[in-house]
């Protein structure tokens, strides 16, 4: 079956009531915009070979090789506003649902009361609809690239690829993403209460070096997630993700971004730096991973609480040096 069919019977199928109000790739269309430009494409070859100097004919067929004036403008920001649409609608759900598992702060209790109505097998579900709606999109935004590019004989589809990275548009890049795999990772038990180190689409591995997360799509491709925070080089404690989708620890995070941690990422100034791909202002919409945090907790206990006495140590040590610096401005001395 080709993937067009298998794309519609997906929207179509039993997910539909789930799709109804997420936005998805309007693959057929974008197609048909292919279609009409190959015809095009057909049409000024024959005009080129048969009537070159007719320039009439010629603005008539409107493809050129490599590039479509036309359809281009069409194509790619239809393709762009649709995946941006699906980046904002998959991580404002995916959101809404870890917040059920892990809340935090003021919402811990109303939520609390609000999960028991929603079982553990619902959640579990609806975490596995997140990950294939997101995953069925990024593989037809794959394949109508690769189209355009079969079509026009360039690079443009691959070229927009790195304008939907420098975007923070990668779907399969998103931090949510993790964190529904850690999700489906943290209910999925053994018979004898053990966790096991696979949940359907989703595998860990903490035990190779760098600790991974692998994500297998169809045709057994896999795609890893790396969790070693950069800045100490080991695998990720109390994990946060900037805004360009890099993982740090918290303290790691805080110290690039020279804050103190118990004053929290947003504090960071906005010309702060992300240490990997020196953007700016990415510390502001910080993601606390807690899913994933709740995972390394599980799986790796004896280093998590190792981690944590020495954060919680370091946190009172900075909190003491900078009430006792407060102290001094204040009374003189």
């Amino acid at each position: 079956m080709k993937f067009g069919e298998t794309f519609m019977e997906y929207l179509h199928g039993e997910q539909e009531r789930f799709l109804h109000k997420c936005s998805h790739v309007e693959y057929k269309r974008l197609k048909k915009v292919l279609k009409k430009c190959r015809t095009c494409k057909s049409l000024s070859e024959s005009c080129k070979s048969e009537q070159q100097g007719d320039k009439e004919e010629e603005e008539g067929c409107i493809c050129e090789y490599q590039s479509c004036p036309v359809c281009d403008q069409m194509f790619f920001s239809e393709l762009m506003k649709e995946a941006s649409d699906i980046a904002g609608c998959f991580s404002a759900r995916a959101r809404s649902l870890l917040q059920l598992h892990v809340p935090s702060g003021k919402l811990r209790f109303l939520l609390g009361v609000r999960r028991c109505f929603k079982d553990e097998q619902a959640l579990k579900d609806e975490g596995s609809m997140l990950i294939e709606y997101i995953t069925m999109n990024e593989i037809a935004i794959r394949k109508i690239l690769k189209k355009y590019d079969k079509v026009h004989c360039s690079v443009n589809g691959k070229n927009f690829k790195s304008k939907m990275k420098a975007e923070h548009i990668e779907l399969l890049r998103s931090p949510w993403l993790i964190e529904l795999g850690a999700l489906l990772l943290n209910f999925n038990r053994l018979d004898g209460g053990e966790f096991s180190e696979s949940s359907g689409l989703f595998s860990c591995d903490f035990k190779a070096s760098p600790s991974v997360m692998t994500l297998t799509l169809a045709n057994s491709i896999k795609l890893e997630f790396d969790l070693t925070c950069a800045i100490c080089l080991d695998t990720v404690y109390n994990p946060y993700a900037l805004s360009c989708g890099h993982l740090f620890c918290k303290s790691c995070a805080c110290s690039a971004a020279s804050v103190l941690m118990f004053q929290g990422l947003k504090t960071a100034s906005p010309d702060s730096k992300c240490p990997i791909c020196r953007e700016v202002g990415v510390y502001s919409n910080a993601i606390h991973m807690l899913e994933l945090d709740l995972l390394l907790k599980k799986r790796l206990t004896e280093y998590w609480k190792e981690r944590m006495s020495g954060e919680r140590a370091e946190r009172v040590k900075q909190s003491k040096e900078y009430w006792d610096l407060q102290t001094q401005y204040a009374i003189g001395y």
